[in-house]
């Protein structure tokens, strides 16, 4: 069984979002991946993106000057 560690979890208004930010992430190298929206977490999308909380500064910055709206950035064991 894999253990759980620290995540940054980034949930969307609208799948769109969700997509846009997974090609931006690979445009820029950075690590991540959508995941369904945790249990914990409610959002209008059922998709997030999951990436290392030490990136959260670098997304929060990248989502923005990308005209990305994100509907809340949270940190969870996964």
């Amino acid at each position: 069984m894999r253990q759980k560690q620290l995540r940054l979890v980034i949930a969307f208004h609208t799948t769109a979002c969700a997509m846009a930010t997974e090609h931006l992430c690979r445009k820029r190298g950075l690590d991540g991946k959508l995941i369904s929206v945790p249990r914990s977490i409610t959002s209008d999308c059922g998709i997030a993106w999951s990436a290392p909380p030490e990136l959260r500064q670098t997304l929060e910055s990248s989502l923005d000057a990308a005209g990305i709206e994100a509907a809340g950035f949270y940190q969870l064991m996964l």
